[in-house]
């Protein structure tokens, strides 16, 4: 039986609740973790201190590692992954809620495919006010994720399990904001590591019409810019890509939020 790491990274505007549901989602799980390792990226509130100290009495395999400063998410991550006891790491984000049974399906998913190095799945979007629920799946097999890379994230970040060996020697997460994820997959794929995502839903997924409106404009865009640069000199577009997947990066990131909103129910999800 393998051993799993949870990484988890906080920061000072997170809300203290989502981190309590968070953690507690995790505690829940059929399959226990062996460890859970909790980046503190930089000062906190008292308020997310409460909690995380509240979660340390109940669990003894919650580790905290607390960085002097803010370092953003990718830098955090990094040190997360390096820290991580177990060679299997599941991801998770703080604000997210893991479905009873995601480290026992994913467990049992890498132990039967011993040449996958990152496996994913659904998720089930929700807001607090209950106006959203709806499924966002992504493509299952390495083909249809190599294909699907060139114009979107072929993952949910929050839902991934991989081996700790195979992020180390692919270089890591880098400082890429809002990005991180994206960025590294990129770079696994072009190096021929092995990605897979499940049919099942691992993990309810906090979403706004916030966050949507948070990836848009012109300095989101920049971002994205130099992720496509990176994809096209890591040979995963070709020229005609490239272009291609920079005007449709454009369009969809300078929509109003309204018209993004409505593509991402009428065109990416999966309302139920």
């Amino acid at each position: 039986m393998s051993k799993i790491s949870v990484l988890m990274s906080v920061y000072k505007k997170e809300n203290p609740e989502y981190l309590r549901a968070s953690l507690e989602s995790i505690l829940v799980q059929t399959r226990t973790a062996d460890e859970i390792l909790l980046i503190e990226d930089g000062p906190l509130t008292q308020e997310l201190y409460q909690v995380v100290a509240e979660y340390q009495k109940k669990c003894d395999y919650l580790h905290v590692h607390a960085m002097e400063q803010n370092v953003q998410l990718g830098r955090a991550l990094a040190k997360g992954v390096e820290l991580c006891q177990y060679d299997l790491i599941a991801r998770m984000d703080t604000d997210d809620i893991a479905m009873p049974d995601r480290l026992e399906k994913e467990e049992a998913y890498m132990e039967a495919h011993p040449e996958v190095d990152v496996v994913g799945g659904a998720i089930r979007e929700f807001n607090d006010e209950g106006t959203i629920d709806r499924v966002k799946n992504m493509p299952k097999t390495q083909e249809e994720i190599l294909e699907y890379v060139k114009v979107r994230n072929p993952l949910n970040h929050m839902t991934v399990m991989y081996r700790k060996d195979s992020i180390l020697k692919a270089g890591n997460y880098k400082h890429f904001p809002f990005l991180e994820d994206y960025s590294l997959w990129s770079r696994m794929l072009s190096q021929g590591y092995q990605f897979r995502n499940m049919e099942d839903i691992l993990v309810r997924a906090r979403t706004s019409m916030g966050l949507v409106k948070r990836r848009s404009g012109w300095a989101y865009y920049k971002d994205f810019q130099k992720l496509r640069k990176q994809q096209h000199e890591l040979g995963i577009t070709n020229t005609f890509e490239y272009i291609k997947a920079q005007v449709g990066t454009f369009v969809v990131l300078m929509m109003p939020g309204w018209m993004k909103e409505y593509s991402y129910k009428r065109f990416l999800r999966k309302s139920e």
